[in-house]
């Protein structure tokens, strides 16, 4: 045999710790929105997915792991690194958004969340994984899902593509506007592809 180079492999290269750090992600069990989840302290990385039968718009992805949303809950500053004061980020983080779910009419109870404590610097490298692949569609096209509510003195951005869709939340909203139905058409045509592409993830081969 000539020309042969045995394959490199750096088990702790970025690629192969994120795939990692996404595969186990993926293996926690979906813990379902109906309810509060149970308080628990620490910080992390969570995915948030449709699995009910009433939304026809998240229909295609009910029985699949694609997440409509991701983030992550750190245990530090991202601007400073001074640690904060919550011992439950990630918990909270998840609380909030149920709210979130419910303050727009969706019903809780057709969704579920996966979770998994992680150290800052992991959840970020997983959060970006998921992004990346995923594209989730509360990231991508209806963004504004994650933001936080700033008070009506100081809020004059208009109403997120999320709350356009979903409207509900008690919010201030400047004047700009989203056309409803072409981010429908968007979100449809982006659940579309992720359908398309499922199963091809770096940590899902093999």
């Amino acid at each position: 045999m000539t020309d042969y180079l045995p394959a490199y492999y750096d088990p702790m290269g970025t690629q192969n710790v994120t795939a990692a750090i996404c595969q186990e992600l993926e293996r926690q069990p979906l813990v379902s929105l109906e309810s509060e989840v149970p308080r628990f302290d620490g910080s992390g990385l969570y995915a948030i997915y449709y699995h009910g039968g009433t939304l026809v718009l998240y229909a295609p992805i009910k029985h699949l792991k694609i997440p409509v949303y991701v983030g992550q809950a750190l245990s530090h500053n991202s601007a400073t690194g001074v640690a904060t004061r919550d011992r439950s980020p990630l918990w909270r983080r998840v609380r909030d958004h149920r709210k979130s779910i419910d303050g727009a009419g969706l019903p809780t109870r057709e969704f579920g969340v996966r979770l998994l404590r992680l150290p800052d610097v992991h959840a970020d490298l997983g959060e970006n994984g998921l992004r990346v692949f995923y594209q989730p569609v509360w990231n991508a096209i209806l963004k504004g899902f994650g933001s936080h509510e700033q008070g009506s003195t100081t809020r004059t951005s208009g109403r997120s593509p999320w709350d356009t869709v979903h409207p509900g939340r008690s919010r201030t909203f400047g004047s700009e506007t989203h056309n409803r139905d072409e981010l429908i058409r968007q979100t449809e045509d982006h659940i579309a592809r992720q359908v398309a592409s499922y199963g091809t993830a770096p940590w899902q081969q093999g």
